[in-house]
This record gives C-alpha cells, sequence and structure tokens, in this order.
C-alpha cells in the first residue's frame, strides 16, 4: 500500500467515499437533467464524468500526496472508454467499462489469494484494525466473487435492456447492492476480530464503477 506524504493528512471516509461516488454520481445527474436526445445526453454526462474523475484524482494528490490504486485503475479506464464513446459516439463503450473494471478486481483479487498478496488492503487503502488473516482472506473472496457477479450482471443488463434502464440500474441497482454487501461483511468480520473504536471509521467499500 502507498503510504500518504509526510504531513499530508489521509482522507476520512466520508471524502474517500465522495471522491469514489462523487463522479459516477455527476454523471447520472448530467445524463438526466441534459434535455434532447439520448446521444446528446450520453456525450455530455460522458464528458462530465471524465472531467469529475480527473477533479477527484487532482482532489486526492492535493489533499493527500497521492492518488490510490482504486482511483487509478477506475479514472483511467473512466478516460479511456469516455473517450472511446466521445469518438465514436457508441454507448456501448462507457456501458462496458464496468465489466472490465470488476472483472480486472475480481481477478487482481483472486491473484493475491494464490500468490499470498494483500490486494484488497492496497484497494481499499484502509486498515480493519484487529482483522485476522483468516479474515481478510475471507473478505478477499466475498470481494472477488461479488465483482464477478457484478461483471456478469452488468453485461446481462446492457444486452437485455435500454440504455435508460441500464442507468437506472446503475444508479439504483448497484450502488445499493454494493453498501449493502459490503455492511453484511461486517458481523463476518467482527467475528474475525475486526474492531471499530470510538476514533475509527469503518472503511468505505470500492466504488461501483
Amino acid at each position: 500500500m502507498t503510504a500518504p506524504t509526510p504531513n499530508k493528512a489521509p482522507l476520512g471516509a466520508g471524502q474517500r467515499l465522495a471522491i469514489d461516488i462523487g463522479p459516477i454520481a455527476v454523471f447520472f445527474l448530467v445524463n438526466f437533467l441534459t434535455p434532447g436526445l439520448d446521444i446528446v445526453k450520453l456525450v455530455a454526462g460522458t464528458a462530465a464524468f471524465m472531467i469529475a474523475s480527473i477533479a477527484a484524482m487532482v482532489y486526492s494528490l492535493v489533499r493527500t500526496g497521492h492518488i490510490s490504486p482504486m482511483l487509478w485503475l477506475t479514472g483511467t479506464l473512466v478516460l479511456v472508454f469516455g473517450g472511446l464513446t466521445l469518438y465514436f459516439h457508441n454507448k456501448d463503450f462507457i456501458q462496458i467499462k464496468p465489466t472490465v473494471i470488476y472483472a480486472m478486481l475480481s481477478a487482481i483479487l483472486i491473484f493475491g489469494l494464490l500468490t499470498g498478496r494483500p490486494f484488497l488492503a492496497l484497494f481499499l487503502e484502509a486498515a480493519y484494525p484487529g482483522l485476522s488473516e483468516t479474515g481478510w482472506r475471507r473478505l478477499t473472496i466475498n470481494w472477488a466473487a461479488f465483482f464477478a457477479f457484478l461483471a456478469v450482471l452488468n453485461e446481462i443488463v446492457r444486452h437485455e435492456f435500454s440504455y435508460n434502464f441500464w442507468l437506472g440500474f446503475k444508479l439504483w441497482g448497484v450502488i445499493p447492492l454494493t453498501l449493502l454487501f459490503a455492511f453484511a461483511n461486517i458481523p463476518m468480520l467482527m467475528k474475525y476480530g475486526f474492531t471499530v473504536g470510538d476514533d475509527e471509521e469503518t472503511p468505505p467499500p470500492p466504488p461501483a464503477a
């Protein structure tokens, strides 16, 4: 895990969550508020998504002195697939981006399990006080499986339903599912030693891409 630059205070859980969720929230907001044809909404929302992702990375760099691996991954893929969306005026690129992110995260976590590397801690950029090695392994397995599930689910929804339905699914489906899944893991974490003190914050879940 990359440590923050000295004299730079780490982000709180709320700030990290805002950086992770903020860009995609901007994407949804601009899509819904932009008048006109769907292609106009798509271009406006994608452009806003890219700008917000860059802003989140810059804010993280200025505020903490570094950019987390998760933010590098999601931000880079937003710029790549967003750029392709704008160039070709094709919604498929921005819709497949979550599938790529989820599949990559699942594969990276599985690779970490096989090689004994705590990649989940690297992505979350936060510690779970007292969590045992077994607890970290269980949590990593759970998130790897969940990300694989989201990758498959995103492909089903984008192929079988309209673009507008996919937008609603991302906002009202994936984000709540991710938060619920994160909180559903807490009893298991506490079983394996996770404790939260009065001055400690529970780390936020990975972004919903």
